[in-house]
């Protein structure tokens, strides 16, 4: 039985790593979740104190930007896949020692890898601002396992929008509109309330990123629950029919948009 290269792979996210670590991209994947925890995390923390409430919000946003790293992960292989598509790159890579199968691996690697960095430098943010964090081992494994976990969901379905559009415009819509949606419409921010509106409630209750921010903040604040558990077997599940989704597109589109 044939092996995979492993120093392909490896050659593959190094070069990755590379194209996503310019100035302007960490700017994206860094600053603007870093922006997020200080600005909004000063800013509502102001709100809850002036209503006398103990609790620091700094400490509930925390996990849910730890949590959000997870979509800003998936949107790196996406785009990858969509510029090396359209700039002939993936069929150069596929000419040389590589195959689709490697290529697939080192994208969605790359993801979980940015995934996991990015939560870990809002993690040291976080404590530079509260001085407080998980405790014990098997917390941090929660959190950066449920990170892994919704890195691969959300790189897969960005992976999947990359293999069906054509058009950067219509890419780059998409792909903001996602971003939007589940970020705000998820426990990100704010926890799930009785008095939403139905709509707004069940896009909630069916939005991954939800399932992350719940599993990461309950694991950072000591707080799981039996329901943390189902939701994340539930976030299992549509991984594993998203990422066939995707596989299955990205194997029958085209190498090239030339």
């Amino acid at each position: 039985m044939s092996r995979l290269p492993l120093p392909n792979l490896l050659r593959l996210i190094y070069r990755n790593i590379r194209v996503n670590t310019d100035p302007g991209s960490l700017i994206i994947l860094l600053g603007l979740p870093g922006m997020y925890l200080v600005f909004f995390g000063f800013g509502f923390q102001s709100i809850t104190s002036a209503q006398g409430s103990s609790s620091s919000y700094l400490s509930y946003l925390t996990p849910g930007i730890m949590a959000f790293q997870a979509v800003m992960a998936g949107t790196v292989g996406g785009s990858m896949l969509w510029a090396d598509r359209r700039w002939g790159m993936l069929s150069q890579l596929l000419v040389g020692p590589f195959t689709r199968l490697q290529y697939l691996l080192g994208i969605m690697l790359t993801s979980m890898l940015f995934g996991l960095g990015g939560a870990a430098v809002m993690l040291g943010v976080a404590y530079g601002l509260i001085r407080s964090g998980p405790a014990g081992p098997v917390p941090y494994g929660l959190i950066f396992g449920s990170i892994v976990l919704g890195s691969i969901f959300f790189g897969a379905l960005m992976l999947l929008i990359s293999a069906l559009v054509k058009s950067n415009t219509a890419y780059n819509s998409v792909q903001i509109l996602i971003i939007f949606v589940v970020n705000f419409a998820s426990t990100v921010f704010y926890p799930l309330s009785s008095g939403l509106p139905g709509v707004l409630k069940a896009l909630f209750e069916v939005n991954p990123l939800t399932y992350v921010a719940d599993a990461v903040r309950g694991a950072y604040l000591g707080t799981l629950t039996p329901n943390d558990g189902y939701q994340m077997l539930v976030l299992l599940l549509e991984t594993v029919v998203v990422l066939f989704l995707a596989v299955r597109a990205y194997l029958r589109s085209d190498v090239s948009y030339e």
